[in-house]
């Protein structure tokens, strides 16, 4: 037996499920379900191959749930999505500020909305990519080349649409976009 558990905080859409069960994925569980549990209370058997989609948190605790569970570690597969922890390489021992609205002038362009941060703001003109704004608000965000080149800024794009500039050397997945190299082309909302 497949079984997908994806950390999609309970929300699949019925689409979505459609497809991966047409997929050769016997069960699809989200996160809200997909405990040793409830997987045992749906007739699932240890020795199914489970696949796991999620952030590294979601992915780690739920691997040691389901190897505490009795299921071989060789059959536990994971894929990880969603941002990581914040990197920031060269920036010692700065506080951590909760996000807030940048200091300065209010922006007149796009509204940029970081969902998971709860920040929306009106995009300024000097601000050179989407990350440099994200750094304004104290968005947690990884970075590391600001050219994209190294991928670490990879966020998930929910809506609206943004230019390159610079063109990141390798585009990033679909549904993503690179903060450091992007701005804002119309209203957007960025998964941090």
């Amino acid at each position: 037996m497949r079984v997908l558990v994806t950390g999609a905080n309970g929300k699949l859409g019925r689409g979505v499920v459609a497809d991966l069960l047409a997929h050769d994925v016997d069960v699809v569980a989200t996160d809200a379900v997909g405990r040793p549990g409830h997987l045992s209370d749906l007739g699932v058997p240890r020795d199914s191959d489970f696949y796991l989609c999620g952030p590294t948190s979601f992915i780690n605790d739920l691997t040691a749930s389901l190897v505490g569970w009795g299921v071989p570690r060789d059959q536990v597969h994971s894929e990880l999505f969603g941002g990581g922890p914040p990197l920031t390489p060269g920036i010692v021992g700065a506080p951590v500020r909760a996000p807030h609205l940048p200091d300065g002038p209010v922006g007149t362009g796009p509204l940029v909305s970081f969902a998971r941060s709860g920040i929306a703001v009106r995009w300024r003109e000097t601000d050179q990519s989407l990350l440099d704004l994200a750094e304004a608000c104290d968005v947690p965000v990884r970075w590391s080349c600001r050219a994209g080149v190294c991928h670490n800024c990879e966020s998930g794009l929910v809506s609206g649409t943004i230019d390159y500039a610079p063109e990141p050397l390798d585009p990033p997945a679909d549904g993503n976009l690179l903060l450091c190299c992007a701005q804002p082309r119309q209203d957007i909302v960025i998964d941090i």
